[in-house]
């Protein structure tokens, strides 16, 4: 992963003025090539953004044994955390600019255990997005076989900040 451009500080990361001068679709495709860093968590998390589309987002990864639990599998905040970025981004590209989001809550349905080092693919999209929330869900799906890992649903909250 280390051909993605992450941030690796906050200095990395766009400004609060670059930001509001943009979409969220326009910051989520700045992102896919590369004139905005990819978030840290992707990086400490062993994901990355992978495709970018209104309402859609996919994000691809491969668990390794530092995202384990103590019986070797991988860790249920893993499956969270993928698919809050998947979902919560896929609202983002419906966030106007001078807006932001947020996560409002979330929920994550365990289907089955993925092995580590299998390449997966976690895909949100939004249902709905209006002037003051947004509702996603999300799919973990193997890449090789399609296979059902996670599925989640997601409310989040859209600000203006102007």
């Amino acid at each position: 992963m280390d051909e993605f451009n992450f941030a690796t500080g906050p200095e990395d990361l766009a400004s609060r003025e670059t930001l509001l001068s943009m979409s969220g679709l326009d910051f989520m495709e700045a992102i896919l090539d590369g004139r905005l860093p990819q978030p840290p968590i992707a990086r400490l998390m062993g994901y990355r953004l992978h495709e970018v589309a209104p309402g859609r987002v996919v994000f691809r990864g491969v668990p390794e044994f530092d995202v384990a639990n103590p019986m070797g599998t991988v860790h249920g905040g893993w499956y969270g955390t993928l698919l809050d970025s998947a979902m919560a981004c896929a609202v983002m590209t419906r966030v106007p600019r001078g807006s932001v989001y947020t996560t409002l809550e979330y929920k994550v349905n365990v289907i089955r255990p993925i092995p580590l080092g299998t390449e997966i693919a976690a895909t949100g999209t939004t249902s709905h997005a209006g002037r003051s929330t947004g509702v996603a869900e999300g799919r973990i799906e193997g890449v090789a076989d399609g296979r059902l890992y996670a599925t989640g649903s997601t409310t989040c909250i859209i600000m203006q900040a102007g």
